[in-house]
């Protein structure tokens, strides 16, 4: 019997549902991440595990410095190889560990991923264009022969276009199926057509194929090659398919319009619990919200912040204008000035940014803090201690913090866009029934955010209404058990020779 007859035998000995799926990305919670991508694909795969034991999940991401030596010191050395891209021949290990029911492995090339910073390197395409190619290598070598490739953003998006491209007609390879999911099409992988032999190892017959606009464009490659493609949101996915969101692959996305579906992310539940946060002073949970408050003194305190009870409200966030900070710019004078509250802002990104609101704080010293700095710890601290969490995006593909801050009883006040729509709906109040699970609003301006904010402030005054609605938004389930149906459900859907790509 061939390889691909064993492989295919073997899987339907499992079950229906007993896929072998290889997680690609280029950060994973909690080894190493810088966002939401890192959140996904330290949750994801463990969710699906949970829910479905026949499946045997891995993920692959490179091994970068940063890991922290109490993880490295844990991993198995399992191969070790030179490999090859265009011109350039690289030592690659590959080491692994097991965390619950998932297996992590890590492409270990300390000339590529050995420096300080994840992203921001002039050599990225290279960088992550080896780490797709050792992924493929990693597939023959430990001969674990996934069903699934299910890689994510552009960082990831050559493993699928490798697969296909160089892999054809390889033994086990071609049954393979692959699955692409967008986490934010801002982010693309553009690269000039000069490296297209020299860094990314493709010959000019591919030209076409990553070709778009003008550059070398990783992230239309991904969505061409891939059998399916996913992205962040229900929303989203149909927001990407207009100029207005699409930043230019609207128009690939409307040639492939059968393969592109949006899922809802989820949070972790275990890593983002109140009631048993090592992070928090004291543990809390909507059955007994008291400790919410005794965290958020913990943290006036902390923070040099008057101990007093005001509205604390809190912006948790990358600070990139896509992320509606101008408005938040255009409003914070006369918001701290005229209304008796406190603000804290926890974050890094543009400079025009870090300065406004550093300099908010010296203007307001005994009402605003600010903290510019990516801190995991610190932000669980103060999605605790907030009464209200502002996310007035322009625009976001999905968004966490909305549901880490409801998990954790701040309520969101946010801008009706992507996944914030689908998660957060609007505060009502229907014959003395509390509706909603937070404040929303429409129009990308000051007035509405400001409008926004102010019904907030004026709940928040209600502090039986304030309670209620708390312990309502704590119970609102964010946690990945519907999405990774959904996402079986388009697993399942690749063996019924739905979608279909190049391959």
């Amino acid at each position: 019997m061939k390889l691909e007859e064993l492989l295919w035998s073997d899987r339907q000995k499992t079950g229906q549902s007993g896929y072998k799926i290889l997680f690609v990305g280029s950060e994973v919670m909690p080894y190493a991440a810088t966002g939401g991508l890192g959140d996904v694909l330290g949750s994801l795969p463990a969710a699906l595990a949970g829910r479905y034991p026949k499946c045997d999940i891995r993920v692959v991401m490179p091994l970068y410095s940063a890991i922290g030596e109490e993880w490295q010191q844990k991993m198995k050395d399992e191969a070790a190889f030179n490999l090859s891209l265009a011109w350039r021949r690289q030592y690659c290990g590959i080491k692994s560990l097991r965390r619950g029911n998932v297996i992590y492995y890590f492409v270990e090339s300390e000339y590529y991923f050995g420096r300080d910073s994840l992203y921001g390197h002039y050599d990225d395409g290279e960088r992550f264009a080896f780490f797709c190619m050792a992924t493929m290598e990693l597939i023959r070598h430990l001969e674990f022969w996934p069903d699934i490739i299910h890689a994510h953003d552009w960082q990831g998006g050559l493993s699928i276009v490798y697969k296909n491209l160089l892999c054809r007609g390889i033994e086990g390879y071609d049954r393979i199926r692959t699955v692409y999911t967008i986490h934010n099409i801002e982010y693309q992988g553009q690269f000039e057509h000069d490296i297209l032999g020299d860094v990314f190892a493709l010959g000019d017959e591919y030209h076409e194929l990553l070709d778009y606009h003008g550059k070398l464009n990783l992230m239309k490659a991904g969505v061409c090659c891939a059998d399916r493609v996913t992205t962040v949101s229900p929303r989203y996915a149909e927001e990407i398919r207009t100029p207005e969101f699409g930043r230019g692959l609207e128009y690939i996305l409307n040639e492939n319009p059968g393969k592109l579906c949006g899922i809802l992310n989820g949070i972790d539940y275990d890593y983002y619990n109140p009631e048993t946060d090592p992070a928090l002073p004291v543990n809390y949970s909507w059955k007994k919200i008291d400790g919410k408050y005794k965290n958020k003194s913990a943290l006036q305190k902390e923070l040099g912040l008057p101990v007093r009870e005001v509205p604390l409200l809190a912006i948790i966030s990358r600070l990139a204008s896509h992320k509606g900070l101008d408005l938040v710019c255009e409003i914070a004078c006369r918001l701290v000035s005229e209304n008796d509250l406190q603000l804290v802002v926890l974050g890094r990104g543009e400079a025009r940014f870090e300065e406004f609101f550093t300099s908010l704080e010296q203007r307001h010293f005994a009402k605003v803090k600010t903290i510019i700095d990516y801190n995991r710890e610190l932000s669980r601290q103060i999605y605790a201690a907030a009464d209200i969490f502002l996310m007035p995006s322009k625009s976001e593909p999905c968004g966490l913090s909305q549901m880490i801050a409801s998990r954790y009883g701040a309520i969101p006040v946010v801008r009706e866009t992507g996944g914030l729509a689908e998660s957060i709906k609007g505060f009502r109040e229907v014959d003395g029934e509390l509706q909603g699970n937070g404040f929303t609003f429409a129009e990308y301006s000051p007035g509405g955010l400001l409008e926004c904010i102010m019904a907030a402030l004026s709940l928040w005054q209600d502090e039986k209404k304030r309670r209620a609605f708390i312990k309502k938004i704590m119970q609102v389930d964010f946690s990945w058990d519907a999405s990774a149906k959904k996402y079986m459900e388009v697993y399942e859907g690749l063996f019924r020779n739905e979608g279909g790509g190049r391959r």
